[in-house]
C-alpha cells in the first residue's frame, strides 16, 4: 500500500471513527454496529483498508492536513471479527501514535464519548487495561 494514497475517513462531528480492516465475517460487523448503535460512531467498511497496517494508519494521519488529523480511531480487525467478545482495537494517533488497547463494544460508548469531547486522554484508558490489554471499565483497576 502506498501511504501517500491512503487517507483516513473523517468521522461525523462528535463521533468516533470505527474502521473495518477485516472482511471475513459480515455477521460480526453487523453485530458490532448493533451493539454500539448509531450514536457516537462513524462506521467505515471500505475494501481499500483491507489488512492495512498500523504503521500505514499512523503515517496517513501524520501526512494529513492539520484540519484532517484524527487523535484516535477504532479498528475492527481480524481479532475483532474472530473473538466472541468482538473487542475493537483503539489506536492513539496523537500523544503516542500507534499505542493501542482493546475495547469490547459494551465499553465503546464510555471510551468514545470521553475521547471525542477531550474529557479524558487516550492514555487514561490505555493505562486502565486488564492483563489481556483490554479496557473493561475503571471499577476493577
Amino acid at each position: 500500500m502506498i501511504v501517500g494514497v491512503l487517507s483516513l475517513p473523517q468521522p461525523d462531528d462528535l463521533s468516533s471513527l470505527v474502521l473495518r480492516t477485516d472482511f471475513t465475517d459480515d455477521a460480526a460487523w453487523v453485530e458490532i454496529q448493533t451493539v454500539i448503535g448509531t450514536d457516537g460512531a462513524t462506521y467505515v467498511s471500505d475494501n481499500r483498508f483491507l489488512g492495512v497496517t498500523m504503521q500505514a494508519l499512523v503515517d496517513a494521519d501524520t501526512a494529513a492536513a492539520d484540519d484532517d488529523k484524527l487523535t484516535y480511531l477504532f479498528i475492527a480487525d481480524a481479532t475483532t471479527m474472530s473473538d466472541p467478545e468482538r473487542p475493537l482495537l483503539a489506536v492513539d494517533l496523537y500523544d503516542e501514535p500507534g499505542r493501542t488497547f482493546r475495547v469490547p463494544p459494551r465499553w465503546y460508548a464510555d471510551v468514545s464519548a470521553n475521547l471525542s469531547i477531550a474529557n479524558m486522554d487516550f492514555n487514561e484508558f490505555a493505562d486502565a487495561v486488564d492483563e489481556s490489554g483490554t479496557y473493561r471499565g475503571f471499577d476493577g483497576v
